[in-house]
């Protein structure tokens, strides 16, 4: 850990592209686990493997740190930056765009009856975020209403004690996960507002202090990076082969690919790390990537809506893969599409947006909301 704030590591008025093209690279990460899992292509690790089945397994190693790098990312910005009323509206009706619109336009193309619909599919649709219709905006939402408390508390604390906090935190609810072979209660794998704000504050820590073993590294991070993936793998592989010889462990076989588990968590921060210490020398490049980075949560809310999650993988032939060779060819192609498509979608989604913005710039409403944003930031 470095003695002083990070001077390295300043506010950033200006999208860096490298971090933006991390936040590209997670989301396809994001899409991979949902491909494996949703495609029904990850067999029980309590069974027998073929190739295709350790070769699912080796690629979702190598997905699962997804998560926390995405809020790695906004952590890193958030904590320098003011709470804004407008900016959780916005995300909240980003969301309501496709939870409300993609059932309406399933219906139209007669991909959906009508008559399917319920009342707690209504519900699902209207109230997304209470409804845990996509968990990681119920979660995340959570821990963004907490960043102005966060903010502070990290800008108060000094170094040492916000150390002690982290590795506290990490002592509950990773390292206990890590080494004793249970699931406790507590352990909920991540999926949960609790351990976004213990993430968020490794993030704060890496913004304010960095993380010297990694500075020291550099981008050359990335091969710690490699080898979280290779030992979560491995690991899990171990764990398994104890339960087949013990017929003990069940619960504790996939421990590893928890968001929660310390080798996914540092996996994410040495994958962090490494693209923030990429430079992309190409203008062209950097601009490209900083133009398509801001759609890619899109790509997640469609792809992982209520009615489309379990539908897409098999449109996309998950359960045509016969073969290590057959998965990884339909991997490719499944990320690549649900990418390209998530992001135009999403493209459409931001210019009804900005019109719609146009007309409520300088409305009652707009200038409400300005008001109160100008209030939290005094």
């Amino acid at each position: 850990m470095t003695g002083e704030k990070n001077a390295a590591l300043q506010p950033h008025k200006k999208r860096m592209a490298n971090i933006e093209l991390l936040r590209i690279l997670a989301m396809m990460m994001v899409v991979s686990l949902h491909f494996l899992a949703k495609g029904e292509l990850l067999p029980s690790l309590t069974g027998p493997l073929n190739g295709q089945g350790y070769l699912a397994w080796f690629l979702e190693s190598f997905s699962i740190m997804a998560v926390d790098v995405y809020v790695l990312i906004s952590g890193y910005f958030l904590v320098e930056t003011g709470f804004r009323c407008k900016r959780v509206i916005s995300l909240v009706l980003q969301v309501m765009f496709y939870t409300c619109l993609i059932p309406v336009v399933l219906i139209l193309t007669g991909v959906l009856s009508i008559q399917d619909l319920t009342f707690w599919n209504i519900l699902l649709y209207i109230f997304p975020t209470n409804m845990l219709h996509y968990w990681f905006v119920s979660a995340y939402v959570l821990m963004f209403l907490f960043t102005p408390v966060l903010n502070v508390a990290v800008h108060a604390m000094k170094k040492q004690q916000l150390q002690m906090a982290i590795v506290i935190l990490l002592i509950m609810e990773s390292l206990s996960k890590t080494l004793i072979p249970v699931r406790l209660e507590l352990d909920n794998l991540g999926y949960d507002a609790y351990w976004f704000m213990v993430v968020y504050l490794i993030a704060a820590y890496i913004r304010l202090y960095g993380i010297s073993f990694f500075e020291k590294l550099g981008k050359k991070s990335g091969f710690i990076f490699l080898l979280g993936g290779v030992f979560i793998f491995v690991w899990t592989m171990l764990i398994r082969l104890a339960y087949l010889k013990t017929g003990q462990f069940q619960n504790f076989i996939e421990s590893a690919y928890g968001y929660n588990h310390l080798l996914t968590i540092g996996s994410a921060v040495a994958l962090f790390y490494t693209f923030y210490y990429v430079k992309i020398h190409s203008q062209g490049l950097s601009r490209i990537v900083c133009a398509i980075a801001p759609y890619t949560f899109g790509v997640y809310l469609l792809h992982e809506h209520v009615n489309i999650r379990y539908e897409w993988p098999k449109w996309l032939g998950a359960g045509k893969c016969s073969s290590a060779l057959s998965l990884l060819g339909h991997w490719i192609l499944a990320i690549l599409i649900v990418m390209g498509i998530g992001l135009a979608v999403d493209f459409i989604r931001s210019l009804i947006f900005r019109l719609v913005g146009k007309f409520l710039t300088g409305s009652k409403l707009d200038l409400f909301l300005q008001k109160v944003d100008d209030r939290l930031k005094a």
